[in-house]
């Protein structure tokens, strides 16, 4: 630690992350079930990957999506779990502050991400269903690859911003995150510097990050859900609706959790239910995600059953 020159108060080269240290008593049974949780999340989405990448009926706008998808949550479950693991078994271990920012943009970075890719996939299902006739034209391998390209590459450019702004606020005093993991407003409240413009900047950068894929992706169910409608058979509604089924419960979860905990207020009797909420869309969203498009789609079942009988039969 360092003291700040002209005032008392000692500069923070480490956090302290709190995690679940409310749970005393409980940290193995948590080691454990957040292991189980990071090897069935990492287990689910490279399958997802392998699958998506070397089964021909999958390559196909949908599942070229999806296996983007399944990176980003792969690297999204690595950013956060492999920390929550490392705390539970050495608690009030330190981080320092840059492995604490480094954390933080990841988590940023990988979030952004999500936000326009479950847009681009929203909209992938919009053409499928409401433009059935123009699909193959309108959503060919080149339109596939500018929309993912464009969802990292925006993504990298918003987090580049953020990293110049945050690389300007210093910590002193208290260093206890009150958090399982690096989070952006437990930081800013040990910030001894003024925080207001980045505070304003990230505010700027979060609407631009999830307000235009949301709007987008409610659009898209809009007209999706209109178009179901005026199916006139059964059948053909029930099929239509199980195509983006399985992406409207995605979406639900991310945007639901991460919504209600950046509109909660930041205050003590707040911080469990924010700390739940925060797992949300940090660790079940990833787990989740696998096994919702595989277990409820037909063609990745199948894409499952014929790659286990080919190793299968190389043994």
């Amino acid at each position: 630690m360092m003291k700040l020159e002209g005032r008392n108060e000692t500069i923070i080269t480490e956090f302290v992350l709190r995690g679940f240290g409310e749970l005393q008593g409980l940290q193995i049974l948590l080691f454990v079930i957040f292991l189980l949780i990071y090897i069935m999340t990492m287990a689910g989405n490279l399958t997802i990957i392998v699958l998506v990448v070397t089964d021909q009926n999958l390559h196909t706008p949908m599942y070229f999506f999806l296996g983007n998808l399944s990176c980003l949550e792969t690297c999204y479950s690595s950013t956060i779990l492999p920390r929550i693991l490392t705390g539970l078994l050495n608690e009030n271990e330190g981080v320092s502050v840059n492995g604490c920012i480094v954390q933080l943009l990841a988590f940023v970075f990988l979030a952004v991400t999500e936000c326009y890719l479950l847009a681009a996939m929203s909209y992938d299902r919009y053409i499928a269903i409401c433009h059935p006739l123009h699909y193959s034209a309108l959503m060919n391998f080149k339109v596939c690859l500018q929309l993912v390209a464009g969802s990292w590459i925006g993504s990298l450019v918003i987090d580049t911003i953020f990293l110049i702004f945050m690389l300007q606020v210093t910590y002193c005093g208290y260093n206890v995150i009150e958090h399982f993991f690096c989070d952006f407003i437990p930081m800013m409240n040990l910030a001894c510097s003024d925080a207001s413009q980045v505070k304003l900047v990230s505010a700027v950068l979060a609407s631009l990050s999830i307000l235009p894929p949301f709007i987008l992706t409610i659009a898209s169910y809009a007209y999706i859900i209109t178009t179901i409608v005026g199916i006139p058979s059964t059948t053909g509604r029930k099929k239509a609706f199980s195509t983006c089924s399985s992406h409207l419960i995605v979406v639900t979860i991310f945007y639901g959790s991460l919504t209600i905990v950046y509109l909660l207020q930041d205050n003590y009797e707040l911080r469990i239910l924010n700390k739940v909420l925060s797992v949300f869309y940090t660790i079940l969203t990833p787990l989740v995600n696998p096994f919702i498009y595989s277990l409820r789609n037909k063609e990745v079942k199948e894409a499952l059953r014929r790659g286990v009988n080919k190793c299968a039969n190389c043994i």
